[in-house]
């Protein structure tokens, strides 16, 4: 029984695995191990840390396929770094998975494999879904602050796959799923083999998985940016031209006309001829002459991985053991958005206007007569040929360990060295954007021939057909042509890559003893390159294209660390003191970029009485700077935001203290926020018309610094086998951080809490807009979670209906809170979108003979979002309530979503699990803050949240030993 206590105090949530653990070791001589949050070996699997555990069978029975999926699930995760439905997103790391443990950030985790440091972006992101699921043996999730164990990222936590060791025979596992509409398929074919003893051993994996599009005009409540209750708000540009007259700036100005047409904002129809004045009306933002852009977006966007995995160990004279892994994997991920906005001033430095002298001016020569044409200021979303961005990824990892162990003074050691490469090189392909050079060309003089072709130049200086094809941009898609469009859009491309080369050495084992046992003692060093890249193609950076212009990335550090930990048992077996014991470690980094650091962490475990385990850990940690955050070349940047000065929906409207700071900077009483299709916003907000500076680097980076504390228990009752409860305090306290902020977040950190340095950033012209707004890295201000885990878990005592077991896993966020600077106020977004208070995890499994089954649910607490309009009271439970945003919010309510899993054993080692996700339908609901144009949105197309489940998805899996 003490055995099991031991184990169950441990992993509360991995009782099955543990359970039997316990067995084998009653009959097989002990082994030390390493657990995730030390490197000293030891027997007890007891922790000081909060150490969460997933098993191989517990990770097959969640239905989803890839490890991102399965630990974004977790309560203590937060909403993911780049959601799926995150189409409009720039960033190389799209189609990846990442873990964002407490909401703190994803590159503020640590992500290992068997205990070494996995690849990660050049932003300092480690996608999870290149490690194939399959050859997994168990997760485990260290819920505490470890750089003194681990160094730089694991300031939120540490997640640590554990692979299999070795395996005898062969495995092939076929999974198929989709939704209930039928869309969303996802499969994963995995092949493992493995052969060998204890002397030599290798493994085989092949995995290929696809999750499948979703598109958002497939669903009413994704159609439309913000839902069936308002249908038109975000229809932006149309395609159908509009024109207005050049100011004497370069500038629009004057009339405001758009080309008569059929159809609706669905781009359909057919446009009148655009070479007659009269074939226009007055522009007033009719939803005819708008636009529905989710028509053309993927609402989710789907994902191809192949892997190839391998592992071998080999034993060697002198009690040596020499072990090896490699992987390759390749992703490619694609992302469609609606068809260009183009407008005149796309690229205020290379303005593009329709030349007066364009056979398709309207208001040209050719048309109003000789000498009295003008050009033209116009507006055109070019439908045709939607934006399709395709990123194929390529990640490799090898390392290899030589590991051996001596006696000393009557003592074991193990000692081990190692080298680990991991490399990931990427390139971008993307289609649907316009070369402004040719689009220049194609909108200048141009002519009809003798042959009554329309031709660039002029009569009397005709540019050859094969050079130059006129575009009529005004006559909207039905007036488009093969040849013009091939000659106007442009394919551009990027190429991307980073390479981590790490060398370490590490020693364990036991000083001396003391009363209460051995004291322990882990020592390493380490030295680790890190260099990185990400190029735009030269077209691209030159800003000739409706492609977000931006600058190479190019950079490189250097690493050296040492670390030392003691592990101290102070008392054992004594009255109030059945274990007392200590660990203290610390580990110094000295960073070419930078300068040095050092962290260190105290741990305590005290066992009073036999049944309850008291823990608590104090600890140092620190991010440092990756070589985006430093070398990043910067990219422009079409930000969605609400502006806090907008008169009708921003906090101005009803706040007089951001009324006076909009005043101040010259906002006209009466302003309105306009959008890409030059409406005022709607309460949402929207896109920018004009692009923004964004993702600067910053070579005076320092590196932040957190301070985390833990406290918690472990009770296992003796008088209920089989039952184990924990609950942890955590309090994580990030200074100095570094921080990419978002557009909204730098209006509000101006006009709401009025903090100058981020008013420095912003630029308006005379009516009011904001015409530039520059945003790039910084360190600034401060972060800080506390809160509570809770887990608990109860084996059933087996009886003639099966074998039941209970386990769940819960996070209360007592408060999330940001500074924007050091001096500034505190606010907290606990309770808001994407900040559950509580977040639980219910699961009961059931075991009989060849069956199983797995009933599951998930509980997401309640959370105030953005009203529709706080100062009209629409939609808004709270008008006069405030929020980290300002005055008004919605208080929306929890939602439960249940999964359930049946399986079967067949004798011939074939084993179908078959299941549904959602199995009772729970139905999507609108929340506006999921929208982009919200800080935390997660979704571009609309105002779903696509981390919550969209439909019902039923899935099957079948897996062959042989």
């Amino acid at each position: 029984m003490q055995q099991r206590t031991k184990i169950a105090m441990a992993v509360a949530l991995a009782i099955n695995a543990m359970t039997a653990l316990a067995q084998t070791q009653t009959t097989e001589p002990l082994q030390r191990v390493e657990i995730t949050g030390s490197r000293i070996r030891q027997v007890d699997l007891e922790t000081a840390q909060p150490v969460q555990v997933m098993t191989q069978e517990q990770i097959q029975k969640t239905g989803l396929i890839t490890v991102g999926d399965i630990i974004n699930n977790l309560s203590a995760a937060g909403t993911p770094a780049f959601s799926k439905g995150s189409t409009l997103t720039s960033n190389r790391e799209q189609g990846g998975q990442y873990i964002n443990m407490r909401n703190l950030g994803s590159n503020r985790l640590l992500v290992l494999v068997n205990g070494k440091r996995w690849t990660a972006t050049v932003a300092g992101y480690t996608d999870m879904s290149t490690i194939p699921s399959s050859m997994i043996e168990r997760i485990e999730v260290l819920k505490d602050g470890a750089s003194s164990i681990y160094g730089s990222d694991a300031i939120a936590g540490v997640v640590n796959i554990i692979l299999k060791k070795t395996m005898t025979g062969g495995m092939l596992s076929v999974y198929n799923g989709q939704n209930e509409k039928g869309d969303g398929k996802n499969k994963d074919y995995a092949l493992t083999y493995g052969a060998g003893d204890d002397k030599a051993n290798v493994m085989f994996g092949l995995t290929y998985t696809e999750e499948g599009v979703v598109w958002a005009k497939d669903r009413p409540v994704t159609a439309t940016t913000y839902g069936p209750d308002h249908l038109n708000a975000g229809f932006g540009a149309s395609p159908w031209g509009r024109i207005r007259q050049v100011s004497a700036t370069g500038a629009a100005s004057g009339f405001n006309k758009i080309l008569n047409h059929t159809g609706s904002y669905m781009g359909d129809g057919t446009g009148s001829s655009s070479r007659d004045p009269n074939s226009y009306h007055a522009y007033a933002g009719a939803d005819a002459d708008t636009f529905n852009s989710s028509s053309q977006m993927m609402y989710t966007s789907p994902t191809r991985l192949t892997s190839i995995f391998t592992k071998g160990s080999v034993a060697l004279p002198y009690d040596m053991r020499l072990t090896t892994t490699a992987m390759f994997a390749d992703r490619d991920s694609s992302r469609q958005i609606a068809g260009y906005p183009v407008n005149s001033l796309t690229q205020s430095k290379f303005p593009v206007y329709i030349d007066k002298d364009s056979y398709y001016n309207p208001y040209g020569n050719q048309v109003a007569g000789a000498g009295k044409g003008t050009d033209l200021f116009f507006y055109r979303r070019t439908i045709e040929v939607p934006r399709v961005t395709d990123n194929g990824n390529r990640t490799l990892h090898i390392d290899a360990s030589l590991e051996g162990e001596f006696s000393a003074l009557g003592k074991e050691w193990n000692w081990n060295v190692g080298y680990n490469h991991s490399a990931i090189n990427g390139s971008v392909r993307s289609a649907g954007n316009l070369n402004l050079l040719n689009l220049k060309k194609a909108l200048g003089p141009s002519f009809l021939n003798a042959s009554g072709v329309v031709q660039c130049g002029t009569a009397a200086s005709p540019i050859p057909l094969a050079e130059c094809t006129p575009f009529d941009i005004l006559g909207g898609p039905s007036a488009s042509t093969p040849a013009a469009l091939a000659y106007v859009m442009s394919n551009g491309q990027a190429t991307y890559g980073s390479t981590i080369n790490s060398a370490t050495a590490d020693i364990t084992g036991e000083l001396f003893n003391l009363p209460a046992g051995a004291v322990g003692m882990a020592a390493g060093l380490e030295h680790r390159s890190v260099s990185g890249y990400d190029r735009p193609g030269q077209f691209e950076q030159s800003g000739y294209s409706t492609d977000l212009a931006g600058n190479s990335t190019t950079g490189k550090y250097n690493v050296r660390e040492a670390y030392l930990e003691f592990n101290i048992p102070l008392l054992k077996k004594q009255p109030f003191a059945e274990l007392l014991s200590l660990d203290i470690a610390s580990r110094y980094s000295d960073y070419s970029n930078f300068g040095n650091t050092t962290n260190s962490k105290a741990s305590v475990m005290w066992k009073p009485v036999r049944d309850l385990l008291l823990r608590g850990t104090w600890a140092q940690g620190f991010r440092a700077p990756t070589v985006g955050d430093t070398f990043g070349g910067g990219s422009q940047s079409y930000d969605a935001y609400l502006d806090a000065c907008d008169s009708t929906y921003g906090e101005a409207a009803t706040n007089p203290a951001v009324k006076a700071r909009c005043t101040a900077a010259g906002v006209p009483t009466n302003f309105r926020q306009v959008n890409q299709a030059g409406s005022p916003v709607p309460a949402a907000g929207a896109q920018s018309p004009v692009p923004f500076n964004t993702g600067a680097g910053n070579d005076s980076l320092q590196p932040e610094t957190a301070t985390t504390k833990t406290f918690g228990f472990v009770y296992s009752p003796g008088w209920l086998n089989g039952a184990s409860v924990a609950l942890d305090y955590f309090d994580i306290h990030v200074k100095n951080r570094i921080v990419g902020v978002s557009a909204t977040y730098e209006i509000n950190q101006c006009y709401i809490y009025g903090v100058q340095a981020f008013c420095d950033k912003i630029k308006r012209d005379a009516s009011g807009q904001i015409s530039n707004l520059s945003r790039g890295n910084a360190n600034l201000g401060q972060l800080q979670t506390k809160g509570f885990d809770l887990t608990f878990g109860y084996r059933f005592p087996r009886t003639q209906y099966g074998q039941f077991n209970l386990r769940s896993e819960s996070t209360y966020t007592d408060s999330f809170r940001i500074k924007s600077t050091d001096t500034a106020d505190w606010e907290n977004d606990a309770g808001e979108f994407s900040y559950n208070r509580v977040k639980s995890n219910l699961t009961l499994d059931w075991n009989l003979g060849n069956w199983s089954a797995t009933f599951a649910s998930r509980y997401y607490s309640g959370v105030k979002i953005h009203c529709w309009s706080a100062a009209k009271n629409e939609e808004c439970s709270n008008p006069t309530g405030t929020a980290s945003w300002g005055t008004g919010y919605s208080k929306l309510g929890a939602m439960v979503y249940s999964d359930l899993s049946v399986g079967y054993a067949f004798p011939w080692k074939g084993k179908l699990l078959v299941g549904a996700n959602n199995v009772f339908d729970r139905k999507p609901r609108i929340v506006y803050d999921a929208n982009s144009s919200y800080a935390n949105g997660t979704s571009s197309s609309s105002s779903v949240d696509p981390q919550m489940a969209i439909d019902r998805f039923f899935y099957a899996r079948y897996t062959q030993s042989f």
